[in-house]
């Protein structure tokens, strides 16, 4: 496992010795890295999976007279889940600049978004900067902590990656787009092509136990997106903000915001990979050598 936690490898050894003499082949090798499969995503979520927890026991449990406002409560719980994953070393310091980063990117987007009616919080507590509570920043913490989590978690390697200043300058554009589409015309059309273009030709390796599966990488992002979404519309169930027409009572989030959280992925996946340079999968690497070896 690429740059894992010291946790993380004390797991890693343990999740070896049990499955040390499991089959290989057939069904149950097959269950057995579907399985395994599962509960990395599901490692890779926890900062998320925490926070959501902690939004929906908000909504059915908090009481509204309470003396502390439930968004500074969630404040308050959103940054002690980020204590706890650097305390239980689940993440490591040279990560926590990506998500700390990818959290003020996502907190000046609330900021602008919310003071243009895009969507709203409730107005109450005192941590927050104008209308913006100031766990909202953690949502966007919450993406970027998978995404760091997931690149290690599954040793991934990628063929045919972008080279990484067009990525810069496409994530850039993206950022700037949510704002200027609100005066200008809005390009995310066009910025659309462009992720379709640069990434179309990668394939992304992630190694589970025994095997690496190869995907393609828009397809990838296309699942997290759907993901980002679902919990998108138990967010706002749970009352944690509102678009204007969930304003009369919840309804499902506009499928268009698909497009929205696709692109603001990129953004995230842009920084990661600064961080994390994107390698060419090991097999490869060992094909190459191979290949030069003398006959």
């Amino acid at each position: 496992m690429q740059r894992a936690t010291s946790l993380e490898r004390r797991v890693d050894a343990i999740a070896h010795r049990v499955l040390r003499g499991a089959p290989a082949h057939g069904t149950r090798a097959g269950l057995i890295e579907f399985a395994v499969f599962v509960l990395k995503q599901a490692w890779a979520c926890i900062f998320g999976a925490a926070l959501l927890v902690a939004i929906v026991a908000a909504r059915l449990w908090y009481p509204d007279d309470a003396a502390l406002a439930r968004n500074d409560a969630l404040t308050i719980a959103a940054v002690l889940i980020q204590l706890a994953m650097l305390a239980f070393r689940l993440e490591s310091g040279r990560e926590l600049w990506v998500i700390v980063l990818f959290h003020i990117t996502g907190t000046v987007m609330e900021l602008f978004k919310t003071d243009v009616g895009s969507w709203a919080y409730a107005a109450d507590g005192f941590l927050r900067i104008g209308g913006v509570p100031l766990f909202s920043g953690f949502m966007y913490a919450a993406v970027g902590s998978y995404m760091v989590r997931v690149y290690r978690l599954f040793d991934l390697g990628f063929e045919r990656y972008p080279r990484r200043w067009m990525t810069a300058i496409l994530a850039v554009a993206i950022y700037v787009n949510f704002f200027a589409h609100h005066w200008w015309w809005d390009a995310r059309w066009v910025l659309l092509v462009g992720v379709v273009l640069l990434w179309l030709p990668t394939v992304m390796h992630a190694r589970v136990w025994r095997r690496t599966i190869r995907l393609p990488l828009l397809a990838v992002f296309a699942g997290v997106a759907v993901f980002i979404y679902l919990a998108e519309n138990i967010g706002t169930w749970a009352g944690a903000w509102a678009y204007p027409d969930q304003a009369e009572g919840w309804q499902p989030v506009s499928p268009s915001k698909l497009t929205s959280w696709f692109l603001l992925m990129i953004i995230s996946v842009v920084l990661v990979a600064w961080v994390y340079p994107p390698q060419v999968p090991a097999v490869l690497l060992q094909r190459g050598q191979a290949a030069q070896a003398p006959v």
